[in-house]
C-alpha cells in the first residue's frame, strides 16, 4: 500500500482578483503562475512537490524500476517502419537498439540498394534535455531536407535545411514556426508558418528561399482571426500547394499552383459559420471532405477552377447517417475513405468509375483501421494500419482489385505475449439521459467477474475518438489483474458527429456523466470490485478526472490526471494564454453569460469543495503549451487545502518536457511506470502473472 507523508507542500494562500463582466472570482493560487518560469519561490514549489512525490513513492521505486524494464524490454531494440515508395525512392525510419531517436533514411530504386540518412535525430539531440523532430519534408527533386525541430517541448518548432547531396545542414534556423512546411516546385521555396511567440497561433504563412535571410521572408498570407489554427500541406499529386484555416466549426483553403512563381494563392472558398470541409487534388478535380447539409460529412468533386460555386459540386460519397467521414485519400480510379460505423473506425474502398463501394474486411469484432502512408497516386494498393485491443498495431497493402491483403508488419512484443491470453469486448451502456455509450474492454482469459481491479480511460473533446488499439505497456496492468476499459464518451465522435456536439459548450457535463454511468455499469456486471476502480485521462481527458472526482469521487480508489486542463474559466477568460481564442467554439465564450456560468459550474478548480476525494496521481510539464502548468500546480494545492480524507496526492512536475511528457523513445515511459506503480501499489496486485 501507499502511505501518505505527514508534511506535504504547502502553497502559499495569496488571493487574487479574477475578473469577468459577470462578477469577481478570487484564486487564491494565482501566483503559481510565471509565464517567464524562471521565479524562484514558484519553481521552489515545484521542487518541494516533485521531492514530496519522490519520498511518498521511495518504497516503491524497485518496483516502478521494475515496471519500467518490463515495458521497455518488450519493445524491439532495432525496430523500423515499414518503407514506403515515393519518386524513385523507398523511405523509413529506424531505431538503433538503446537510442532515444530515430534514424529517417532512404534507399534508390529497390529496397536493396544502399541506405542514406536523411537525418539522425539522436546526434541532433545531444545537449537537449528534451528533443523531437517535427515535420520532414524533401524537395521535390529530393536534393534538400526541410526539418523541424523542437528542443524545449513547447512546440515552438525551429525550421532548418539540409543538403542531401553534401550533408551539410545549413545555419539558417527559423525559430518559432508551425510543424507544416510546403516546397514549391522549384526546389527553392518552402512555405512556412510562423507564430506569435506569445499566444503561440500560427498566424503568418511565409515564403523562404534556400540561401537568403530569413528576415526577408515574403508574406503569403496573415491570420487575423484567432479562431483558427492555419497550416501549410502540398496536393498528393504535387501540383498545388495548400493553406489550410481550420476552427472548430469552420474552414477555410487557399491554393496555389506549385509551378508559379509568384505563388499567387486563390481563395478555394470563404469561410463560414458551421461548414468545415478539407481538399485534395485528382486529376481534373478537387476532391472535397464536407459537411455543408451533412453533417456527418460527404465526399464531392468539383472541377478546378469552379470550386467556388457550391453549385457545381457534386456527390461521390453521400451523406449518411450511419457512417461518419472522417478523412480521405485519393489514387487513381478510386478513393480510400477511414470512417466510423458502429463506433469502430473503418476503410471504406470507393471506385470512382464502375463498381461498388465496400469495406476492408476485419478479423475481429472490436478494432481500429487507419490509412497509412500513402505516397502514390498510381496504384491499386492502399496501405492501411490495424490494430485492436489484443493485436499489436499491423499495416497491410490491401488490393484494391484482387481484395488481396498482404501483411507487412506487425509490431513485435518482446517476450511471450500470445493474443490468445487475452480477450476483448464492445459493450454498449446506457447513460442516465438514455444514450447508448460504447465500450471497449480487455482483460485476461483468466478473468473471475467481480474479484478484478479496473482501469477506466477516456478523453472525450475536440471530436477526437479513442481507438480500442493494442499497448504492450497496458501488458504490465492486464497481467497483474487488471481490466482495461475505454469510455468512448460523448465529445468523441466515436458515434459521428452527433456525438461530438452532445459533448461540447452547454452539453459538456454529458462527458462526465458518461463516465461515472460507465464504471458504475462495469462494477454491476462484476468488470470490476467494488473499490477497485481507477480513472485515468489527460488534457481534455483531465478534465474529465477532475470533474468525475468533484462529482462522483466514492467511486474511484485512485484517479490519475495526465496534464489536465482544470482551471476552465480562469483560462478561457485571458486570451494572452496560448490557444485560448481557438477554444471558444469546444468550451464556450466566457463572454456570454449562458456559457461562463455553465463553464463555472463544472470547472474542476472552482469546484473543489470540503470532502473526501481518491488518491491521486497528478502529472504536467513545465513547458506545456497546450495546458499551461500551473493549471495542474494551483489544483493540486486547492485540493490539498479542502479535502477532508488522507488519501495520497501526488503531483509530477516533468522540469524538461512539455504537453506530451518526454520525446525519446524509451524515456516516454517512465512517467507510465510511476502512474503504474501508484496503481498497483494501491491496489494491491504487484506481482505479474496473477492468474497463476
Amino acid at each position: 500500500m501507499l502511505e501518505p507523508d505527514l508534511h506535504p507542500p504547502v502553497a502559499a494562500v495569496r488571493p487574487h482578483a479574477v475578473t469577468s463582466r459577470y462578477g469577481v472570482r478570487m484564486d487564491p493560487y494565482y501566483w503559481l503562475r510565471d509565464d517567464e518560469r524562471a521565479h524562484p519561490e514558484v519553481l521552489a514549489y515545484l521542487a518541494a512537490e516533485n521531492a514530496y512525490r519522490e519520498r511518498c513513492m521511495s518504497a516503491h521505486k524497485a518496483f516502478e524500476n521494475t515496471l519500467y524494464e518490463e515495458i521497455v524490454g518488450r519493445l524491439k531494440p532495432d525496430d523500423a517502419s515499414v518503407p514506403y515508395r515515393k519518386q524513385g525512392y523507398w523511405y523509413s525510419s529506424r531505431f538503433e537498439p538503446g537510442k532515444e531517436h530515430p534514424l529517417f533514411v532512404r534507399r534508390k530504386g529497390s529496397l536493396e540498394s544502399p541506405e542514406e540518412i536523411l537525418l539522425d535525430a539522436n546526434a541532433l539531440a545531444e545537449g537537449h534535455d528534451y528533443y523531437q523532430i517535427g515535420a520532414l519534408d524533401l524537395s521535390p527533386d529530393g536534393a534538400w531536407l526541410a526539418f523541424c525541430e523542437d528542443s524545449v517541448g513547447r512546440r515552438q518548432f525551429t525550421l532548418r535545411f539540409k543538403n542531401l547531396k553534401t550533408g551539410e545542414i545549413l545555419p539558417t534556423a527559423i525559430p518559432d514556426v508551425e510543424s507544416d512546411v510546403a516546397w514549391a516546385n522549384d526546389n527553392r521555396t518552402v512555405l512556412y508558418v510562423e507564430k506569435d511567440p506569445e499566444t503561440l497561433l500560427g498566424l503568418y504563412v511565409k515564403k523562404h528561399v534556400l540561401g537568403q535571410d530569413p528576415r526577408h521572408d515574403a508574406l503569403a498570407f496573415a491570420q487575423t482571426d484567432k479562431s483558427f489554427y492555419t497550416g501549410v500541406s502540398k496536393s498528393k499529386s504535387d501540383r498545388f500547394i495548400f493553406i489550410s484555416m481550420e476552427s472548430t466549426v469552420s474552414s477555410e483553403w487557399r491554393y496555389a499552383c506549385a509551378d508559379d512563381p509568384e505563388l499567387e494563392f486563390k481563395t478555394f472558398l470563404a469561410h463560414e459559420r458551421d461548414h468545415e470541409y478539407q481538399v485534395e487534388h485528382l486529376g481534373d478535380s478537387f476532391i472535397i471532405r464536407t459537411n455543408w447539409r451533412a453533417r456527418n460529412f460527404r465526399i464531392m468533386q468539383v472541377p478546378l477552377g469552379k470550386e467556388a460555386d457550391r453549385g457545381a459540386w457534386r456527390d461521390v460519397v453521400a451523406h449518411r447517417e450511419d457512417i461518419f467521414i472522417e478523412d480521405f485519400d485519393v489514387f487513381t480510379g478510386f478513393l480510400a475513405l477511414s470512417v466510423r460505423s458502429g463506433g469502430l473506425a473503418k476503410i471504406l474502398i470507393v471506385p470512382l468509375e464502375s463498381g461498388a463501394e465496400f469495406f476492408i474486411a476485419s478479423d475481429e469484432a472490436a478494432y481500429a483501421a487507419s490509412l497509412s502512408v500513402n505516397a502514390e497516386l498510381d496504384t491499386e494498393l492502399v496501405r492501411y494500419t490495424y490494430s485492436s485491443l489484443t493485436t499489436p498495431a499491423t499495416v497491410y497493402d490491401f488490393n484494391v482489385r484482387t481484395g488481396a491483403r498482404t501483411l507487412l508488419k506487425r509490431d513485435t512484443v518482446v517476450g511471450n505475449f500470445d493474443p490468445a491470453d487475452y480477450r476483448t469486448e464492445l459493450k454498449f451502456v446506457t447513460a442516465r439521459d438514455g444514450a447508448q455509450v460504447p465500450v471497449s474492454i480487455v482483460y485476461r482469459k483468466e478473468f473471475v467477474r467481480g474479484t478484478a481491479p479496473l482501469l477506466q480511460y477516456a478523453y472525450g473533446a475536440y471530436g477526437l475518438s479513442v481507438e480500442p488499439a493494442f499497448s504492450s505497456a497496458r501488458l504490465s496492468l492486464i497481467d497483474r489483474g487488471f481490466v482495461y476499459a475505454i469510455a468512448h464518451v460523448r465529445g468523441g465522435q466515436e458515434m459521428g458527429r452527433a456525438w461530438y456536439d452532445a459533448g461540447r459548450k452547454l452539453h459538456k457535463r454529458n462527458s462526465f456523466n458518461d463516465f461515472i454511468d460507465v464504471t458504475h455499469y462495469l462494477v454491476a456486471e462484476g468488470f470490476a470490485a467494488d473499490g477497485k476502480v481507477f480513472a485515468m485521462g489527460g488534457s481534455a481527458g483531465g478534465l474529465t478526472m477532475g470533474a468525475v472526482a468533484n462529482l462522483s469521487p466514492g467511486d474511484y480508489r485512485g484517479i490519475v490526471a495526465q496534464v489536465p486542463f482544470v482551471d476552465v474559466v480562469t483560462t478561457m477568460l485571458d486570451d494572452g494564454i496560448p490557444l485560448t481564442t481557438n477554444e471558444y467554439d469546444e468550451w464556450g465564450d466566457p463572454g456570454a453569460r449562458a456559457d461562463y456560468e455553465y463553464m463555472l459550474s463544472y470547472s474542476p478548480y472552482d469546484n473543489v469543495r470540503a470532502q473526501d476525494y481518491p488518491a491521486m496521481f497528478i502529472t504536467t510539464g513545465l513547458w506545456d503549451s497546450q495546458v499551461q502548468y500551473y493549471e495542474p500546480v494551483k489544483w493540486i494545492a486547492k485540493l490539498r487545502a479542502l479535502k477532508t480524507d488522507e488519501n495520497l496526492l501526488l503531483l509530477h512536475v516533468d522540469m524538461d518536457a512539455g504537453h506530451g511528457g518526454k520525446a525519446g523513445r524509451f524515456q516516454r515511459y517512465r512517467e507510465i511506470a510511476m502512474e503504474y506503480a501508484f496503481m498497483l501499489a494501491l491496489s494491491g496486485n504487484r506481482n505479474v502473472n496473477a492468474f497463476k
